[in-house]
């Protein structure tokens, strides 16, 4: 794989009292709608439209960006529970009955049923 460098800002480039531009603002809405998306122990109580610099627009991001994480490192939790359960439960069972009668492909049955494909 190619990698690809990507020079660092200038000194002096980073300034959060600039007003935020409308590509950080799109992006600020774009995380709102996201941020609806999670349960409500995870959203945050900032009001979008007070966001007017790049400081409170870099840690609304942040905020957001951390309550996507843990969301979804609570939900791969949950399903890794489960899935143990199962393979316990599974365990547990005792074996499998084998299936009574045998299994014929379609084309068989139809065979010996008198069907044809038409």
């Amino acid at each position: 794989m190619t990698v690809i460098k990507v020079p660092h800002p200038p000194k002096g480039s980073l300034n959060p009292d600039r007003p935020a531009s409308s590509l950080l603002l799109a992006q600020v809405v774009h995380l709102h709608e996201a941020e609806k998306n999670l349960p409500l122990r995870y959203r945050s109580e900032r009001y979008i439209k007070s966001v007017r610099t790049e400081g409170e627009a870099a840690s609304y991001i942040r905020e957001v960006t951390e309550a996507i994480h843990s969301a979804h490192e609570e939900a791969r939790r949950g399903r890794f529970a489960i899935r143990r359960k199962a393979a316990i439960a599974a365990d547990t069972a005792g074996p499998r009955r084998k299936r009574s009668g045998t299994r014929r492909s379609a084309k068989k049955r139809n065979k010996v049923r008198g069907r044809r494909r038409g």
